[in-house]
């Protein structure tokens, strides 16, 4: 007799999180303290993996807002080529291996904190310039 109480949902174009509000605030402080660290800071080098992967997952989210946000937006429209020139900055930084060392980290918060500039500013966009959807 099985009675698991789990349910596993499909969801590979994430619409299930869309409407999910991500909690900015500590990764903000995470971005900030990342990058006041100093030469003099040290940490293990697993320290600084965990909080890469942590940053890296951070950014995955945060881009795929920014990817619903952009494709609200004419294709024509400057902050939708703009939000699509920092989604494509954003995946190629994001493959690229994750390393145990201070510039890796880093250079993951620098990402965090671009992707949350370019969700504001999708997010400030003028309602009008926002695609209207189709009737078909």
């Amino acid at each position: 007799m099985h009675t698991s109480t789990h349910t596993v949902l499909y969801d590979p174009d994430g619409l299930i999180e869309a409407d999910l509000p991500i909690d900015r605030e500590p990764y903000e402080s995470l971005v900030k303290a990342v990058l006041a660290w100093t030469s003099q800071d040290t940490l293990a080098t697993r320290d600084y993996e965990q909080i890469a992967l942590q940053l890296t997952g951070h950014a995955r989210a945060v881009a795929s807002d920014v990817c619903r946000r952009a494709d609200q937006l004419p294709k024509d429209s400057g902050p939708k080529a703009l939000a699509d020139v920092v989604l494509r900055e954003a995946e190629g930084r994001l493959s690229a291996p994750i390393e145990g060392t201070v510039r890796c980290v880093q250079s993951r918060a620098r990402l965090v904190r671009a992707l949350y500039e370019r969700l504001d500013r999708l997010e400030a966009a003028p309602a009008a310039g926002r695609a209207a959807p189709t009737v078909g």
